[in-house]
Parts: C-alpha cells; sequence; structure tokens
C-alpha cells in the first residue's frame, strides 16, 4: 500500500520498503516454526551420522578430552530419538518455567489487573511527562505479553489527542515502546523466566551444573527500560513529532473519546488493594531471609542462591496470582476461590501454541546436545575465533548484526534463542563470556527491529490501529515512523551495553562479571 501522502518516497525509503517486502515474501515461504525445528532436527540427524563417518572431533579444552560426533542412526541413537522423546520434554527447563509463571500472571490477567495497570500508568500522567509515561509503561509492558499492544496502543492514541496532540503519535509511540523494547523492563517478566531456562541448557553443554537464574539481566534490563524510554521520548518529540504533522488523522477513530479508558474508583481501589497485598507478601519473604540460618537461606547461609532466588520463577507467579485475586475481589471480577484455578486453567490454554512449538524444540535441543555437535561446533568456532585475535567487541557486534538480521524472518525471540543459543553461548563461553551476558547482548538485536519486519502480527496489529486514524495509511507509513525508533534503539542500547561490559558491572544479582 502506498503512504498516504501524494510526494513519491525518498530513494531510501524506496530501497528499504523493498527490501523489507523481498523478507516478507522470503519469509512467507518459511515453514511455521514448529516444522522448522522439525526440519532442523532432521539436518542433525543427518549431520550426526556424515561427521561421525568422517571421525570428526574436537577436544575438551576443560578435561582434555577427545569429542567425537556421535551418530542419531544407532541403538543409542534411537533410544535418544524414540525412548527418551517424553523424556526430552519433560525436561526441556523453558517448559516448567514458562507454565509456572503463567499460572500467576493469567490470575491477574482474568482478573483485569493488567489492562488496569497499563492504563493507570498513562492515564493520569502531566502533559509535559506524557511521552516518556508512555514510552516506560510500554517498555515495561511485556509483563502483559498481548494484552500490552491490544490495551496500549489505542489507549496511547487517545491520551495523545486528550492532550491536544496527535494520536497517531501517541499510538506509534505505544508500539514502538511495547515491541522495540520487549526484553528490557523495570519488573521481571515471564521472558526473563523463559530466555533463562534456554540459556541454561546451552550452558549446560560445556558445564554441566550451570544455571542462569531469571533475574542473571535484571539490573542490566530495568536500567536499559529507563534508557529506552528516554531515547524514545527523544525521537518522538524532535522527529516523529514533525512527520506526523503531515499525517493527519481522518479515520472514524479520530473522534473517539478517552472517558472509557480512565480508571473507575472501583478500580482504582482494586490497584490500592493490589499494591498492599504484594508489599505485605515481599515483607514476608524479606522478613524470612532476615534470620541467620532460615530455612530460607541457601547454601552456607547465602541469600542469593537461597531457595527465594533459585524458584523465582514460582515467587514470580506468586506475586501475579496474590495482585490478582486481591484486584478481582475489589472490582468483583473474582468473587469465589475457585476463580482461581479456572484462571489458571485458561492460562495453560492459551499457552497450548507455546507448548506444542516446545514439543519441537525440546526434541531439536536434545539430539543437538546428544550427538555432541554443540560443544564440537562451539570449540572449533572458539579456537577460530582465538586464533584470528577477535576482539571482544568485534564478537558483540558481530552476534547482534547476525540476530538482528534473523529477526526479520524469525520474530519469535524463544524460537531463535533456541536456534541460536546452543552455539553462542558455549562458544562465548570458551571465550571467558559468561552466559549470562551472551543472553543480555541477544535481549538488543531480539527487540529493536521487532517493529520494522512486516513479518511480525504485532506490526500488522499496529497497522490495522493505524488505519483507523488514517484510511489510506500503509505500510510504508508505519515502517516511515517506526525505523528512525528502530536504528536509535539499536544503535543505543548496544553502546549502553558496551559500557556496561566495559565497567564490569554485573548484569543481575549473582552474575558473574567478565
Amino acid at each position: 500500500m502506498a503512504a498516504p501522502n501524494s510526494a513519491p518516497p525518498a530513494r531510501s525509503m524506496r530501497v528499504l520498503l523493498r527490501t523489507l517486502g523481498a523478507v516478507e515474501r522470503l519469509g512467507n515461504k518459511l515453514p511455521h516454526p514448529f516444522w522448522l525445528f522439525v526440519i532442523m532436527a532432521g539436518v542433525v540427524v543427518a549431520l550426526s551420522v556424515v561427521l561421525n563417518a568422517l571421525g570428526a572431533f574436537a577436544v575438551s579444552p576443560v578435561d582434555g578430552e577427545r569429542i567425537t560426533v556421535k551418530s542419531l542412526v544407532s541403538a543409542e541413537g534411537m533410544q535418544t530419538i524414540v525412548g527418551d522423546a517424553v523424556t526430552n520434554f519433560a525436561t526441556f527447563p523453558p517448559l516448567a518455567l514458562i507454565i509456572v509463571v503463567m499460572l500467576g500472571v493469567s490470575v491477574a490477567e482474568k482478573a483485569g489487573l493488567l489492562h488496569a495497570l497499563l492504563r493507570g500508568s498513562v492515564t493520569k500522567v502531566p502533559a509535559k511527562w506524557l511521552t516518556f509515561a508512555l514510552a516506560l509503561t510500554g517498555v515495561t509492558g511485556s509483563v502483559a505479553s498481548d494484552a500490552a499492544y491490544v490495551v496500549l496502543i489505542p489507549l496511547g492514541a487517545l491520551v495523545f489527542k486528550a492532550a491536544g496532540r496527535s494520536p497517531i503519535l501517541g499510538l506509534v509511540v505505544a508500539f514502538t515502546s511495547i515491541s522495540a523494547g520487549y526484553d528490557a523492563s523495570l519488573v521481571l517478566t515471564p521472558t526473563d523466566a523463559l530466555l533463562a531456562g534456554i540459556t541454561t541448557s546451552a550452558a549446560q553443554v560445556i558445564d554441566p551444573d550451570y544455571v542462569v537464574s531469571p533475574l542473571a539481566n535484571y539490573f542490566f534490563t530495568a536500567v536499559s527500560a529507563v534508557f529506552l524510554a528516554v531515547l524514545i521520548t527523544i525521537v518522538a518529540e524532535f522527529v516523529l513529532s514533525r512527520s506526523t504533522k503531515e499525517v493527519e488523522a481522518d479515520g472514524e477513530d479520530s473522534d473517539k473519546e478517552l472517558g472509557s479508558m480512565l480508571l473507575s474508583p472501583e478500580e482504582r481501589r482494586g490497584l490500592r488493594n493490589a499494591g498492599i497485598a504484594v508489599l505485605v507478601v515481599l515483607i514476608a519473604l524479606a522478613a524470612a531471609l532476615i534470620p541467620s540460618g532460615s530455612p530460607f537461606r541457601g547454601e552456607d547461609n547465602g541469600v542469593l542462591n537461597s531457595p527465594l532466588i533459585t524458584g523465582i520463577a514460582y515467587i514470580l507467579g506468586l506475586l501475579f496470582l496474590v495482585m490478582g485475586y486481591a484486584y478481582g475481589r475489589a472490582v468483583g471480577t473474582m468473587t469465589r476461590l475457585r476463580d482461581v484455578p479456572e484462571a489458571m486453567a485458561g492460562g495453560v490454554r492459551d499457552l497450548a501454541p507455546v507448548i506444542v512449538l516446545f514439543f519441537a524444540a525440546s526434541q531439536f535441543l536434545a539430539y543437538f546436545s546428544w550427538t555432541g555437535l554443540g560443544e564440537i561446533i562451539a570449540i572449533r568456532g572458539a579456537d577460530v575465533l582465538k586464533s584470528a585475535e577477535v576482539p571482544p567487541v568485534v564478537l558483540f557486534l558481530g552476534m547482534i548484526v547476525i540476530v538482528a538480521v534473523m529477526n526479520l524472518l524469525i520474530t519469535s525471540g524463544s524460537a531463535q534463542w533456541t536456534l541460536i543459543g546452543p552455539i553462542f553461548v558455549p562458544m562465548l563461553m570458551l571465550l571467558d563470556v559468561p552466559p549470562e551476558t551472551t543472553q543480555a547482548l541477544y535481549r538488543i538485536p531480539d527487540s529493536t527491529t521487532n517493529v520494522i519486519t512486516p513479518m511480525s502480527p504485532y506490526f500488522v496489529m499496529a497497522l490495522g490501529f493505524l488505519q483507523r486514524y488514517r484510511k489510506d495509511a500503509g505500510i510504508g507509513t508505519l515502517m516511515s515512523m517506526t525505523l528512525p525508533i528502530s536504528i536509535t534503539l539499536l544503535i543505543g542500547w548496544t553502546l549502553l551495553f558496551l559500557g556496561w561490559w566495559a565497567l564490569g558491572i554485573p548484569l543481575g544479582p549473582g552474575a558473574p562479571v567478565h
């Protein structure tokens, strides 16, 4: 579809649109991620047979052991493929983590808490802070998953219109904040648990006892949330505010009012009760850690290795459950205790597509790990990089470019990390880069290019919202507004990471420093 103005687009924009058009056509030819993992598993089977016959090997730098490729077309291989299929699925770390967290999140969502939090974060903000507040809410909104897009994009348009500004600018700020800042947040999110589980599996290729906590990147992601919100605000105020003036709202939604988005007295009371409830739980958990020798402390009386930290996914789910129930009781969306398990069951049903994807991903990862291909690729790759004396910064930038390009085609963060994590994490571990650092690095390109790829379902959703305000808006219209933010965040976030790494600041509680 053409841009809404009559002037021909700039040459650079035409080139970009042609490129992204090619990306869309190529992406549409890719199979569903489920079948992509099935195909990749088949490739692993074939490679294991060929490389086993060729005698491919590597020498472990840890213990000097010779590692050879094991063929999956063997008695032991068939045990892995067939005999251990259920075990491969059941022991896939992200599976249990995401289900446990979502049991709590689904209660909060069913009660209406997440919607109210998103609306309450921006509807009472002074006009001069509106853009920043909307951006920060959007970046942190990943905790609400799809609800953030459904609620915050139209809300952004309405609050900007109520403030006498372009509703299209508010819509773009909301969309880019949620999508381009998806892997950053002021609070822990289900994504943190999901990435940590996948990274743990990848790290155990080198160290079977290595565990990556969902808190591993928290310091970095919390600071990143504020940093990205500032960048989005700057681009919106100094760049996009001018371009959106040329795209006047003329659609049916341009006359809608903000009233329906404001919080009711009952919702405000519910949010207050939810805040009190979660504060009580947090105080109780902190008090449980205070006594020396408390059963809630970890080995050697430690705090960072306590059950409350190692079981943070459970704690996160519990907090969402408590907040959701307290809110639901206040507003009347949850009147009986039986409403809680019913909401949990609904959340698990919503996870069905993810669980199906995880079945195929778990088999691929199990094959890749059992054959030894992961270790050999990591060791050989690390040897090449060491011999070439490639500086760490170049490695980091190379990974960012690779992931950014892949993200244009594979927009599922968990699917993409499952594919490349088993290669990048162990390889960089052998180059003395901790898994937590590699995971933090992955977050940057995995988020920032979401807003420019037509392969993203949320890009299509945002375009649909935009067309309610501008009837003839097309891909080029939305692209011209999201591209400046995408480029700014990719560069700015990368520089923040490099500065963080250079200063040796821990990425999260207990995370190793390079």
